[in-house]
């Protein structure tokens, strides 16, 4: 229960995806894939589930396999749990947990103990920072945040950042959103 490799795939949002990174209407994909508009759109609002022969023509009409994406398609499964590890290393192991499991629109993820202070990251959309327990200093656009139990620190997508925790046995939570999706708001590429 909860392990969503059980779920149904959903391959809509895997065609919808691969369009528009392609750039294509769907006439056009319709066009090449001898499909119907309203079909194309009823596979990628998950209305439609589209027959193996189908799935095929779909991919091809946007240069890829039909195993790809069902590669890239989403659980249908809403509810999926991520225990807590059984055992905990000890607090001045470093760790890194992912908290959201599969292809998400989130991700998630927890950091406990050090952490490399001298790596920098940008990423294409929003994150969010909180610190469960300890403290943190980031540093974003220039300036230095320092960060303690219960805080967070929002940075919007293309903002180069790097952190490091400032006392032991520190736990951060860490969620963005996914780089396959595109959440960039209009004005701000």
């Amino acid at each position: 229960m909860g392990d969503h490799k059980e779920q149904p795939l959903r391959v809509g949002a895997a065609v919808r995806r691969r369009r528009r990174a392609l750039e294509l209407t769907l006439a056009v994909v319709a066009e090449r894939s001898g499909l119907s508009v309203p079909f194309l759109s009823q596979i990628e609002n998950e209305r439609a589930r589209p027959s193996r022969s189908s799935l095929e023509k779909v991919a091809d009409a946007l240069r890829t396999t039909a195993v790809e994406l069902l590669a890239a398609a989403d659980p249908a499964c809403s509810v999926d749990v991520v225990r807590a590890d059984a055992l905990e290393p000890a607090p001045t192991e470093p760790r890194v947990r992912s908290l959201v499991r599969g292809h998400q629109q989130l991700h998630a993820m927890e950091f406990a103990g050090d952490h490399d202070a001298g790596r920098e990251f940008q990423h294409r959309n929003d994150e969010l920072m909180y610190v469960a327990d300890g403290a943190v200093e980031v540093e974003a656009e220039g300036r230095a945040h320092r960060l303690g139990r219960g805080d967070t620190l929002y940075l919007t997508g293309g903002v180069r950042h790097r952190w490091r925790a400032t006392v032991p046995d520190t736990r951060v939570i860490v969620v963005a959103v996914a780089e396959h999706i595109e959440a960039v708001q209009e004005g701000r590429r």
